[in-house]
């Protein structure tokens, strides 16, 4: 008899209590090892691993139907009571793979539901900052890094938490993790990097006018000059979309009115990998672009400049790019028509 009748599904207010149970569970104040209650723990772990899948599909929806929005709204709300997501976040390196994989997807996923035009996780988050330094501590942990990763990225969209991430002393380690051995990790590193460096724009600024001289030689020695190809590549990039972003515009003149910076950018212009050119190519410009050049680079210019010049009568790309060569071509024109004399008078 007891096949015939079926339990009714619970709603996502329920579903999200009965993880909360699972979840205190699993994450018990006083752990036990006594034989009976591991068994009833694995029993647990089934039910929680069927428990997240349920939640994943209500955000994600199931077989290509849309997610039903009210659902979302109210798991959403019932997942901010009482530390549900906070629970959820440290118990992530207890669950097994899958299970790790269907949490994250439900917590990046929860971190984007808006109600009534509200962000639920950034109201949160702004509350219990402390769960950041968690997120940024998982680089340090390869067993979790690629689930804290996507999670922290997701919560960063949210500025109050950028800027509290970027105003950390965890900011520095960053340059550690973008450098990981493992490649995974190291990818991963590197899109929150850059998330936190591009997204909020005047945020952003702020911090690199702020924090200039530290980091843009921690910038130049630890990644523009790194031994790994990567590494190198990732660095100059991103160094690219930071000095060209037109909120920036005050850290570009600073940075390219430095002579040690242009003859970092000058040997990167000579690796033999097009896609590093290319992008190196993009910030040398600004160099040369700069309206007030310091007397010590056009020195540098000038005296490279036969260098210079046959260099970039060789230097091409792949496909045709119109607004490359034009670009090439005013850099080519600036260098030939540089000359020392008028440059000292402009400098007066």
């Amino acid at each position: 008899m007891k096949g015939l009748f079926k339990s009714k599904p619970l709603s996502p207010p329920e579903l999200v209590r009965h993880l909360r149970e699972l979840l205190n569970f699993i994450n018990p104040a006083t752990p036990s090892r006594e034989p009976k209650k591991e068994k009833y723990r694995e029993e647990k772990m089934s039910e929680f691993n069927k428990c997240i899948l349920e939640m994943r599909n209500i955000l994600y929806g199931i077989d290509g139907a849309e997610p039903v929005l009210e659902a979302c709204a109210q798991l959403t709300l019932e997942f901010m009571k009482e530390d549900t997501i906070r629970l959820l976040i440290v118990c992530l390196p207890k669950l097994d793979l899958g299970a790790r994989q269907n949490a994250t997807r439900v917590i990046t996923n929860l971190s984007r539901q808006r109600i009534d035009s509200r962000s639920m996780a950034a109201e949160y988050l702004e509350n219990n900052l402390d769960l950041i330094n968690i997120l940024i501590l998982g680089y340090e942990d390869s067993e979790i890094a690629l689930s804290y990763g996507p999670i922290l990225r997701e919560c960063i969209r949210c500025q109050s938490v950028a800027r509290y991430v970027l105003e950390s002393a965890q900011m520095k380690n960053f340059f550690d993790y973008v450098q990981n051995p493992n490649f995974e990790i190291s990818s991963d590193a590197a899109a929150t990097f850059k998330e936190l460096l591009t997204r909020h724009k005047s945020t952003v600024a702020e911090f690199l006018s702020k924090n200039f001289d530290w980091f843009f030689q921690e910038y130049n020695s630890q990644l523009l000059q790194s031994p790994n190809y990567i590494t190198r590549r990732h660095a100059v990039k991103l160094l690219g979309d930071m000095l060209l972003d037109r909120s920036n515009s005050a850290v570009m003149i600073r940075y390219v009115s430095s002579l040690d910076n242009m003859r970092i950018l000058m040997n990167l212009l000579r690796e033999p990998n097009k896609a590093i050119q290319l992008e190196s190519f993009h910030v040398f410009k600004l160099f040369v672009a700069n309206q007030n050049k310091p007397p010590e680079i056009v020195g540098i210019l000038l005296s490279n400049r036969s260098k210079l010049l046959r260099f970039f009568s060789s230097f091409n790309i792949d496909k045709e790019d119109e607004q490359f060569e034009a670009d090439k071509a005013q850099v080519v024109k600036v260098i030939t028509d540089l000359n020392p004399q008028a440059d000292d008078d402009e400098q007066q």
